[in-house]
This record gives C-alpha cells, structure tokens and sequence, in this order.
C-alpha cells in the first residue's frame, strides 16, 4: 500500500514537472497562406472547408484549443501539427515546384476520397471539421480543377 501511494506522489510530481517543459506553438497567421489562396482560387465555401478542416495541422496558423497548454496534450498536439506541415505544408505552397504542388494536390484528393482525412482523432474533437458529402465533392471537385493549372506546366508540349 506505501509504494502506491509513493507511485502516486511522484506521478503527480511528474506531471507537474512537465508543465514546465515549452512546447514549440505553430502560430504564424493566416497571412502566410495568401500565396496558396491566390494560386488555386477556392471559393468561398472551399476556403471554409480548409480552414475548419485543414489549417490547423496543415498550415503555419493552428488555432489551439484550451487543453493545447496542458502536458501531455501540448505534447501530443505540436507532434501531430509537425507531422501534418510535413507532408502538407499550405503556408509553404510557393517554395513548393508546379510538379509537387500537383502531386500534393493528388495526395489530397486520395486521402478526402478515402476518407482518412480529416483524421478522426481531429473531428472527434472537433465536429465541425467532419465533412458531409457536399462539402467532401466541392473541396474534391476545387482540388482537381487546382491540380491542372500544375499537371500542365511539365506535361510535354
């Protein structure tokens, strides 16, 4: 019963200690995706669509919910944001060539159309994020017609 309450105590000691620990935050404003929004032109019901269900782990602007401070979620969120701007990064779209911006673009149309993005972990939490299969055809439908302004600048003339 002593080394429980001994596992106890330094348990909530750590848990504590790792409050301290800072955590990189993902906060650079939505000025850094005019670039992205000038070059594929979303509308406007498109432009919502990605900034409920994309921006956050796919940009350089992450609006943070209030458990984002507390560790170990701070932990588990800046990991998670990190490995979206890995494989998507919009803020970063102009350093980005026309053959990557359309290969980009065709793994958003296959991850949308299987359904594996948004994550589910994302739109457990937040629901506004789920999309319905109006709002899945118009950000496919956006997303295709974006990827031939880059599938045409290295097709062969």
């Amino acid at each position: 019963m002593v080394w429980i309450k001994r596992f106890l105590i330094l348990a909530l000691v750590a848990l504590v200690v790792i409050q301290f620990i800072p955590v990189e935050k993902n906060e650079g404003g939505y000025k850094s995706l005019d670039s992205f929004l000038a070059e594929t032109k979303p509308s406007d019901a498109v432009g919502t669509i990605l900034k409920t269900a994309c921006y956050d782990c796919h940009s350089n602007q992450t609006e943070y919910p209030w458990y984002s401070n507390l560790a170990p979620a701070s932990f588990f969120l800046a990991d998670h944001v990190k490995d979206g701007k890995r494989h998507l990064n919009f803020s970063e779209w102009d350093t980005y060539s026309a053959k990557r911006k359309d290969h980009k673009l065709d793994e958003l149309i296959e991850e949308v159309e299987s359904g594996e993005m948004p994550l589910e972990s994302y739109t457990l939490i937040h629901t506004d994020a789920k999309l319905d299969a109006a709002q899945t055809e118009a950000l496919l439908n956006w997303a295709k017609a974006a990827r031939l302004n880059y599938s045409e600048a290295f097709e062969p003339q």
